[in-house]
């Protein structure tokens, strides 16, 4: 089997020493924006006590790898994700990348295409903000009607630090209008479409639109998986699931939470609606896949095999 490197908190690893790995989750997510006062601040420690409950139940499921998706415009807290990592033996693969438009900071808004791509190439191959810690993959955004100009120039440059660095795209990205765009935005910025995550794949309803975007070679990912509360149609997921299962597209699933964490500016960092943990993928998901004749080679190869390529370097 060939062994892919992937780029964590505390290092590269290669995939033949991880099991189930998690590719859109969150540890820490400040959405009040980069504008306010705090923004993206947190002590460590804090962060851990609220979230270590939720880290031991996900390493006894077997996780042990989880990609943390709070990009630049969301908080992410490179000193939280490093005091994280000591505590847990589950590896994290942080971000570099921006958020869609509204949370893109002043800084990045008027640095050109190859400036901003030399920006996530430093963070992907040194590390982010001086610290030694690399990033791993990069993460952006698009406004639910866009891409706008200001994301249409970050997915050039995200095409353009992919290529020098072979980090995958993985971009928020909410129904198949928006995904096609960006898509054709990316190929005719010359990147193959194997190196793009539909993140969010689950809000188009259309399951001929997950169809066409997988066999333009995009990663299609449904990461809802769990969250009732905002995606109450679960079976939903697994049909789609399965539809691309059927069409032989099952090399191109990826399957998540999109849960956590601690937010700030809440009192003790706990989000309104409580922590989500990261177990109803194996305790809900799973057996009802299962239940629809997925066997445990199509098990491992959505939950182990497909996040390891997809977030190999």
């Amino acid at each position: 089997m060939t062994k892919n490197i992937l780029r964590t908190v505390n290092g590269d690893v290669t995939s033949d020493t991880l099991g189930l790995i998690l590719p859109h989750e969150h540890l820490f997510v400040d959405l009040r924006g980069p504008q306010v006062d705090g923004y993206g601040q947190g002590e460590p420690e804090a962060v851990a006590r609220l979230l270590r409950p939720a880290l031991q139940a996900a390493e006894a499921a077997g996780v042990t790898a989880l990609v943390e998706c709070s990009t630049i415009g969301v908080g992410r807290n490179v000193r939280v994700l490093r005091h994280l990592a000591q505590v847990t033996p589950i590896r994290i693969i942080a971000p570099t990348g921006v958020y869609r438009e509204a949370y893109i900071p002043a800084e990045l808004r008027d640095l050109s295409v190859a400036a901003l791509a030399d920006l996530w190439v430093k963070e992907l191959t040194e590390g982010i903000e001086g610290t030694g810690v690399c990033a791993g993959f990069i993460k952006i955004a698009m406004s639910d009607n866009g891409p706008t100009p200001l994301e249409e120039r970050s997915l050039k440059a995200a095409a353009l630090a992919s290529r020098r660095t072979g980090a995958v795209i993985a971009s928020h990205t909410i129904g198949g209008a928006a995904a096609r765009r960006e898509m054709d935005i990316l190929e005719a910025a010359g990147l193959d479409l194997g190196r793009f995550i539909w993140v969010h794949a689950h809000t188009e309803p259309d399951m001929t639109v997950h169809l066409e975007a997988a066999r333009r070679g995009a990663w299609v990912e449904f990461d809802a998986i769990g969250a009732a509360n905002w995606f109450p149609e679960q079976s939903r997921l697994v049909d789609f699931t399965v539809n691309l299962l059927d069409a032989g597209f099952g090399g191109q699933i990826l399957l998540s939470h999109d849960a956590g964490w601690y937010e700030p500016g809440q009192p003790e960092g706990r989000p309104a609606d409580g922590v989500r943990g990261y177990t109803a993928l194996v305790d809900e998901f799973l057996p009802a896949l299962r239940a629809r004749g997925a066997d445990e080679s199509v098990v491992r190869r959505l939950t182990h095999d497909n996040p390891a390529r997809a977030f190999s370097l």
